[in-house]
């Protein structure tokens, strides 16, 4: 007997009282069922027609699903049929579904993921993870297609984002991890490339220009000399001050420097695991940092600040999850900080970098900045650099109206 496969939606309804959509494939009147990952409310299904009713938000998008998920399966039942081999129907369903390869957005999201956690770039993982499951929220369902990804549900997503709350620049973040994710399926042949929704005429995805606000000259004076601060406020102070010195060292590099690292006047140190090894002059400023912390040292091998002292230096997520909440530590006293040096700005460890371009404006050749940033492109540089650097704008608003 002829096997079939059909949509339909089984009677067992999930905790909010909706009831799933499946395949059921038929043969010698024995059926078994693959659930599409979809739930909608009875009222919303259309058993004449076996097509979900318009009364749905997503009823074109779960009828298109519905009719490729049909088409593929039936295919399927054609080509095995035609290999003249007798298949029960829970073995046609294992035929036409036991596969390894990842089909849905989830899918190849996990993927990806898995690929930074094992590379250890932590930092992004936990970004990453954060946007991908934005879109499994907003849809509702782990099951999105990459078919179901186009121009109208990218529209909708970003206007789900900003009843989030999201700025604009997290609003593109979130885009971008889509299209990484739509690149990876095509590479991997699970969709087409006609059906790609950014580019020209279609999603197109510009960054916003951010404004990067760093201290001036002043307040970092205002900054050093401020008194009455508890321990923890001197502390944070030091390793802000720490960073700007050394041109807005990251404070998850801070975090790993050893005294070994010191010598010969000098700071060596990588930026991160994979970067060249740096050699940086000790400004005179920092060695009085440095007296602060002399008492708590255990051996030369030790770290300079405590945070990372009693973290697991192989695990990459307890030193991942040491630094963030060491960052967030910090922040939370440098606020108390500026206020004592009455700084209006929100001071942060983030903007130390900002506030060395600030200062630093266009004093410094391109290159050696480029060199004092850790930046392995001038080009990159150059545009962050840009964000400093008035003085011309300046001088030409003040040729016209200073009269």
């Amino acid at each position: 007997m002829a096997s079939n496969a059909k949509v339909v939606i089984r009677k067992k309804a999930n905790k909010e009282g909706l009831y799933p959509l499946a395949i059921r494939i038929t043969k010698n009147r024995r059926s078994t069922y693959h659930y599409v990952g979809h739930y909608i409310d009875l009222k919303d299904w259309d058993e004449k027609n076996l097509r979900v009713r318009k009364s749905h938000n997503n009823a074109d998008r779960l009828n298109n699903l519905i009719s490729t998920k049909l088409l593929e399966a039936n295919k399927a039942l054609v080509d095995l049929q035609s290999d003249k081999k007798d298949f029960s129907a829970n073995q046609i369903k294992e035929v036409l579904y036991t596969d390894t390869k990842a089909n849905t957005f989830y899918e190849v999201a996990n993927d990806i993921l898995s690929e930074l956690e094992s590379n250890k770039k932590l930092s992004q993982l936990s970004a990453d993870k954060a946007r991908v499951n934005h879109v499994i929220n907003f849809y509702k369902s782990k099951q999105l297609t990459f078919q179901e990804i186009d121009e109208a549900f990218l529209r909708k997503f970003k206007i789900y984002l900003k009843k989030l709350n999201l700025s604009e620049r997290s609003i593109v973040n979130n885009l971008v991890v889509i299209r990484t994710i739509y690149n990876r399926a095509i590479k991997t042949g699970i969709v087409d490339r006609k059906l790609y929704p950014f580019g020209s005429g279609k999603i197109r995805i510009k960054f916003p220009e951010t404004e990067k606000i760093g201290l001036t000259k002043k307040e970092i004076k205002s900054f050093e000399s401020t008194t009455n601060l508890t321990k923890n406020e001197i502390h944070a102070r030091n390793v802000w001050l720490f960073s700007f010195y050394f041109a807005g060292i990251r404070a998850a590099d801070i975090l790993k420097i050893r005294w070994s690292d010191i010598y010969d006047g000098r700071l060596h140190y990588r930026m991160n695991k994979n970067s060249k090894l740096l050699s940086l002059k000790i400004p005179e400023k920092v060695f009085s940092i440095l007296e602060n912390y002399k008492s708590e040292k255990q051996n030369n091998d030790d770290f300079i600040f405590p945070e990372m002292k009693k973290a697991d230096i192989n695990d990459a997520k307890d030193v991942y999850a040491k630094t963030k909440t060491a960052t967030k530590k910090f922040n939370k006293y440098l606020i108390e900080v500026a206020k004592k040096a009455k700084i209006t700005k929100k001071v942060t460890m983030h903007i130390a970098r900002h506030s060395f371009g600030h200062i630093s404006e266009d004093k410094i050749p391109i290159k050696m900045l480029q060199k004092l940033y850790r930046h392995s492109s001038v080009t990159t540089t150059i545009k962050y650099q840009a964000n400093f650097i008035h003085k011309d704008a300046d001088d030409a608003l003040d040729s016209v109206i200073d009269f």
